[in-house]
């Protein structure tokens, strides 16, 4: 299991890292740059918006079927004809759900277009990640990864034709409209895929079914919703209690494009981890190696980046973004910290989630749903999109600090001191040496550069990624 998990998780990122960057720095950034940062700013916030009601398309469903699938191959055709149809009612019910919230935030019928073409961009989203539920529960890992990037390929090729073509008039519609382009063809070529490893699918209607499925899955629901709100509410609330409300969105979304970025390469691992943790867990399979090994590869290059690109800020807001520059690299180094506590969450919340601890998941989201909550309305009014980046930090961190704990109370997992120390005195070697580059190495490209291959040998240094070991679980199944 630990062998698939690493050769798959090669596979993933190897994918990932051809797509993603290229359509997040040569794509994306152009748009903001093309368009400003008050008409991106309006974009984000409005994208957000539909993120935060984004749950009840699916309610928890994607998650239980991935677990479910993984544990039970036989129940792809039953579940899949039935769910499928579930999926569309839940559409309906989410589109009223925006239209009730745009009402409420006094949307205007600009927001209200763009926000309905928005709503159904989540729909063909959330069908895709569904549709992927099965693939990936099925464990069928390399095509799973393929579909990953399927939407972001078919984005880069009709958006930068676009921006090559008709960059003095590009509008922010043109990005949203060839989403909704990329996501129709990617769902049905993973549909087709689903088909052609099943037997029997057709679109059913069984309400008794919808109800026992909704039942089982609504922990994971709420668990979503309320982790969604904490990480998505800021430029909601930015964008509705300041006068430049757009603008401020705007500089909020250049920093947390970048980490944005980077957390996909995180979500990648517990794509992975969900369905083998599952599995082990219910063949009561000990689960700490892959535990240990996932948190290393995770969260050490997590530390190295989040502290390299604090100290490099400036220089990277600077070469990607054309104005507020000063601001957005304030935004952005905080923001990217928190890229630590997200790779964290995203292993010890997969595992937790794999063994079905929801109740005390939901308790530990909803804690930090109240804590960003309650700090956004402090500091947005005083410090603006920096206040939001403040509240972002405080929130993640408190959110992985809580899932550390309850895994060790869960599966009584025992800190291995040694390394402990080990990860402490990396990270105070990885501030020291970028502080030291930083302010005493003059051509920026070069400080930088160095700062990252001392951070990337520092990790074998002091021996937290462990190449043989890696070697070993490769080469044997087990070891």
């Amino acid at each position: 299991m630990r062998k698939k998990f690493i050769i798959n998780l090669i596979f993933l990122v190897s994918l990932n890292l051809l797509i993603k960057p290229f359509w997040i720095f040569g794509i994306d950034i152009t748009v903001q740059n093309t368009v400003g940062a008050s008409e991106y700013g309006f974009y984000f916030a409005l994208f957000n918006f539909s993120l935060l009601l984004n749950i009840f398309l699916d309610l928890g469903i994607t998650n239980f079927n991935n677990r479910n699938i993984a544990r039970h191959n036989q129940l792809l055709s039953k579940h899949f004809s039935n769910i499928v149809g579930l999926k569309f009612l839940l559409g309906v019910f989410y589109l009223l759900l925006i239209l009730i919230g745009a009402f409420f935030i006094d949307y205007n019928s600009r927001q209200i277009k763009f926000l309905l073409v928005l709503a159904g961009n989540q729909f063909l989203l959330s069908l895709i990640l569904y549709i992927r539920s099965n693939i990936s529960g099925l464990l069928l890992f390399k095509t799973d990864s393929i579909l990953s990037v399927l939407d972001r390929l078919l984005m880069i090729i009709i958006v930068g034709y676009l921006l090559l073509n008709y960059s003095e008039t590009f509008k922010i519609d043109w990005l949203i409209y060839s989403q909704s382009a990329s996501y129709i063809v990617t769902a049905i070529i993973a549909f087709f895929i689903v088909k052609a490893k099943s037997i029997g699918l057709q679109l059913n209607f069984n309400f008794k079914f919808f109800l026992v499925i909704l039942r089982k899955s609504y922990p994971y629901a709420l668990l979503v919703l309320l982790m969604t709100s904490y990480t998505r509410i800021d430029s909601v609330m930015i964008e509705r209690l300041l006068e430049d409300g757009a603008t401020q969105a705007g500089i909020y979304a250049h920093g947390f494009r970048i980490l944005d970025a980077a957390s996909q390469y995180a979500l990648l691992f517990s794509i992975l981890l969900l369905p083998m943790f599952a599995k082990m867990l219910v063949n009561k399979e000990n689960v700490a190696r892959l535990l240990k090994i996932s948190f290393l590869l995770l969260v050490i290059p997590a530390i190295i980046i989040a502290v390299n690109l604090f100290f490099y800020k400036t220089d990277i807001i600077y070469v990607l973004y054309e104005d507020h520059i000063a601001e957005s690299s304030k935004v952005f180094g905080i923001l990217i910290l928190g890229f630590v506590p997200i790779a964290t969450s995203y292993i010890f919340g997969t595992l937790l989630t794999a063994n079905g601890n929801l109740k005390e998941l939901n308790i530990m989201a909803g804690t930090g749903v109240i804590l960003n909550l309650i700090l956004n309305l402090i500091l947005i009014p005083n410090f603006k999109a920096y206040g939001a980046a403040i509240a972002s930090l405080a929130t993640q961190t408190l959110c992985a600090g809580l899932q550390v704990y309850i895994a060790h109370k869960v599966f009584g997992i025992k800190p291995r001191f040694k390394i402990l120390a080990m990860i402490f005195a990396f990270i105070l070697w990885i501030i020291l040496s970028a502080y030291i580059s930083n302010e005493y190495i003059i051509n920026r490209p070069i400080a930088f550069s160095v700062t990252m291959i001392i951070g990337i040998l520092s990790a074998f240094a002091f021996k937290l990624i462990d190449l043989k070991t890696l070697y070993k679980i490769i080469k044997y199944e087990k070891t």
